[in-house]
Parts: structure tokens; C-alpha cells; sequence
């Protein structure tokens, strides 16, 4: 492998399943990294199903499966086996990271947590992903991100319109910024060990993740704010609205805030009573009266298309902005300028694959190779392992790989 890549000869064991922990491993496969992704003979990373379920969108190419293990190699491994886990263990000695998230009961059965792998490499980092932590009462419950993430830190709670009931996330929309922690957890760790030769036990979970997002409100609990103002102001604060216009796409106003700019939206909106209005003159009474100027608004907005709104406030100044929607994105020139897509290789049915949000100048990354097909490297690997042709053909008849 070329030594032009930051992470060239790193050795990276992806013994996940799914995303927020394959990931991380993906993101330093990006920087050079050499990773084996280690799954279960027949059976594989659930993930690879994902893009096939009813609930996606439909296409012939597994798009978020090639999106997120792509520069690795596969192999399989039976870990109920006493041969299979032997194998591992030999890959372990030569790992420089270990990246996990199977639950802790599976990880104890077969002797796979750090401090049954630590002593047989203790330059090792060992990347632990969990829903909950790796402490407490829930330390051993499984979860995924639409619970642990998004439901239990309360996020689901605070993200709705006043009124409306708690609505589910989207899938992966916390398991990939919590990806990017565990990356950054394992880089603070390879640097500690650059410096002191020492491996580490790094770990962060969904629901920590959570919480971080939804820090700048939940914070106020931890402070023991008082949040009576704060529920009561929710439903007349006419910024956090969203407002449909004629062609059915939908606008925010959340960055109008000053009196000037309350002033430039009721002149764009050409609405000169609205100016003369003393509900609405100070922030003060348009948050006593926030309710009547939302619902002034609404009717005022579906007059007209987004297109002519988006123009109309632009030009006047009127810091508004238009609800994206995913299916503008690949061609968004603002995606498209700053490459947070790429164009993939052949043999990818797809024009672009969206990259992580990590960027550094002058750092070469690698060019994506297609995701591996289940177990497609197992030979290959077992080979520079020193396993003969013979020996890996005994193991894949006894069903061990």
C-alpha cells in the first residue's frame, strides 16, 4: 500500500455491525488504513440489507451499503467456534485498532472485551461503541440510534411544532455524527500512544451523543434552569414556524430577529399594516402576540411560489431561508463546490456517493474502492496469515470461515 496516505500500514479490526461503529473504521480507511471487516459466516452485517428494506428508497445498487464500508475487505468468521475466535485472536496481536459495538453479554461469552484482548496487544485502541454506556444499569441493553439517540436524551421530545406529537428520526441520523466521535476518539488515542507507546480502551455511545446534541436546552436541566418561560414562549415565537408557500415548499424565518428585520419581511411581504401594528412592534409584543403574527403570516405565504418569496426576500435583505429538501442536493452547487459527494468507481451504479464531513488541506485520501462483497477477502487474508490452501479449504468446509 502506498505510503502517501496519513494512516498507510495502520492495521484496522471492524468487528461491527451496522453504522455508527463500521464508520469510523470506513473514515480511516479514507486516510489509508487497511481494514478487515470481520462478519458472520452466511448471516453478515444486517446493514448490507438496508437499502432493500420496504421502508427505502428503491434502486438495484446497494447505495448505503457502498456509501459506508467502502475501502475495506471482508472476511467471515465463525465466533462460536473455538477456530474461528483463534483466528481472530491472531489478527488482534497485529491490529493497531479494534472497533466494536457487540453488546457486552456477546462480548464476555466469547472472552472479546478490552480486557481479554488488551493483554495480547497492549499497543492496541480498542473503540468500543454502546447505546448507553459502558457503565450503569442499561450498560448492557442493545439500542439503536431512533431510541438511544434520538428518543432517550430527549431530542425527540424538543424537536416538534407546540402541540404536535413526537415524531421518529430518520435511520442513521445519529449513528453517523456519533461515527465521526468514535474517529475522533481513536485519533486522540493513537496520538497518546505516539507519545507514550501505551493502546487505550476509547468508547462514546448513542445516548451521549444525544445529549450533546441536545446540549444548548438540555445544559439548562443540568444548571437546574427554570424552563417555564422557555415551554410557554415556544408556541409564540413566530420564527421557530415553518410557513407553505403556494407551490407546497415550505419557508423559515428563524434568523429574523431584530426590529429592522421584522421590518423588511412585513416590506417584502408588502404588508405596510402590519409596520403600523403595535402587537408586532417590539419583540416584546411580537412574543405576546406571536400566535396572531404566525397565523398572518401563514396566509400572507401561500400567496405565492418559494421561488418568487426566496427572490422577493433576498432582495430586500430579509434573512429567510427555503426548507431543503434530499432531493436537492445532488445538485446543490454548494454540495457540489465543496465535493461533500464524489463521483464513485466503476461498478457503482450511482453518479455520486456522499463523503463525512472531514476535511483537511493538503491530506490525500484515498480513491473509493467498492464495499466488499460477504467474506470476499477471507482466502486472501487467511493467505498472508500464513494459512495454505489446503488449511483454509478445511476451515470453510467445517464451516469456521
Amino acid at each position: 500500500m502506498s505510503d502517501d496516505f496519513l494512516f498507510s500500514g495502520l492495521k484496522v479490526l471492524d468487528m461491527g455491525s451496522w453504522i455508527a461503529g463500521p464508520v469510523a473504521s470506513t473514515i480511516l480507511s479514507d486516510y489509508g488504513a487497511q481494514v478487515i471487516k470481520v462478519e458472520a459466516p452466511e448471516i453478515g452485517d444486517g446493514y448490507r440489507a438496508f437499502a432493500g428494506m420496504a421502508s427505502t428508497p428503491t434502486h438495484p445498487e446497494n447505495y448505503t451499503w457502498e456509501m459506508d464500508n467502502r475501502n475495506k475487505r471482508s472476511i467471515t468468521l465463525n465466533l462460536k467456534s473455538d477456530e474461528g475466535r483463534e483466528i481472530l485472536l491472531k489478527l488482534v496481536r497485529e491490529c493497531d485498532v479494534y472497533v466494536t459495538n457487540l453488546p457486552h453479554p456477546m462480548r464476555r461469552a466469547w472472552q472479546l472485551s478490552y480486557e481479554d484482548l488488551a493483554p495480547l496487544n497492549p499497543k492496541m485502541i480498542y473503540a468500543s461503541l454502546t447505546a448507553y454506556g459502558e457503565l450503569g444499569p442499561e450498560r448492557d441493553r442493545e439500542g439503536f440510534d431512533l431510541v438511544a439517540y434520538w428518543s432517550r436524551s430527549g431530542l425527540m421530545d424538543l424537536v416538534r411544532s407546540p402541540g404536535a406529537p413526537p415524531a421518529p428520526a430518520l435511520p442513521g441520523m445519529g449513528d453517523h455524527p456519533t461515527s465521526v466521535s468514535l474517529y475522533a476518539s481513536i485519533l486522540t488515542a493513537l496520538f497518546r500512544r505516539q507519545q507514550t507507546g501505551e493502546g487505550s480502551h476509547v468508547h462514546t455511545s448513542l445516548l451521549a451523543n444525544g445529549i450533546w446534541s441536545a446540549s444548548c436546552i438540555a445544559q439548562g436541566t443540568f444548571a437546574n434552569a427554570d424552563f417555564t418561560d422557555y415551554y410557554a414562549s415556544q408556541p409564540r415565537l413566530f420564527a421557530r414556524r415553518m410557513y407553505e408557500a403556494a407551490d407546497g415548499r415550505w419557508l423559515q424565518f428563524s434568523m429574523v430577529r431584530t426590529d429592522e428585520e421584522v421590518d423588511l419581511m412585513f416590506a417584502a411581504m408588502e404588508r405596510p399594516d402590519l409596520l403600523l401594528d403595535e402587537r408586532f412592534a417590539t419583540s416584546d409584543a411580537r412574543l405576546e402576540y406571536g400566535a396572531q403574527l404566525a397565523e398572518e403570516i401563514v396566509q400572507i405565504i401561500k400567496i405565492k411560489t418559494s421561488e418568487q418569496w426566496m427572490s422577493e426576500f433576498h432582495a430586500i435583505g430579509v434573512p429567510s431561508a427555503l426548507v431543503g429538501q434530499v432531493a436537492d442536493l445532488p445538485t446543490d452547487p454548494q454540495v457540489l463546490a465543496n465535493n461533500m459527494a464524489f463521483a464513485p468507481p466503476e461498478g457503482v451504479d450511482m453518479p455520486l456517493v456522499i463523503k463525512h464531513p472531514l476535511n483537511i488541506d493538503g491530506l490525500k485520501t484515498k480513491a473509493m474502492v467498492k464495499a466488499p462483497e460477504m467474506g470476499e477477502h477471507t482466502a486472501e487474508v487467511l493467505q498472508e496469515m500464513g494459512y495454505s490452501a489446503q488449511e483454509i479449504t478445511a476451515l470453510q468446509d467445517q464451516g469456521i470461515v
